[in-house]
């Protein structure tokens, strides 16, 4: 039988891109990417495509549409998620915030 472990076993920082230590720049790609993967997704379920017919809508091969449908964020680009927005009639906006406060403040 499993032990059950009722402590609190890791306070996060707030962020678990932080926790796992990757930089802001580097958190900060992954959620772009992580939201533009989850905007697709939604997109192509929403209009219920099938694997085939995305081959051919985003002309890609089978085992780069089946890495989309499946989520996996590592096999695909940013640039290549624009692309396939664009091919499935989305708009992509990025909006970049100045830093809530100054990074070198003398």
């Amino acid at each position: 039988m499993a032990k059950r472990i009722s402590a609190v076993t890791h306070i996060t920082r707030g962020d678990v891109l932080d926790d796992l230590g990757f930089s802001r720049s580097e958190a900060t790609a992954l959620k772009f990417k992580a939201d533009l993967l989850d905007a697709l997704r939604a997109e192509i379920e929403r209009r219920n495509y099938t694997q085939r017919q995305l081959v051919e809508i985003l002309d890609e091969h089978q085992p780069a549409v089946s890495n989309l449908i499946l989520g996996k964020i590592n096999q695909v680009s940013i640039e290549k998620l624009l692309r396939y927005s664009d091919r499935l009639g989305m708009r992509a906006r990025l909006k970049v915030l100045p830093a809530l406060r100054a990074v070198n403040a003398a």
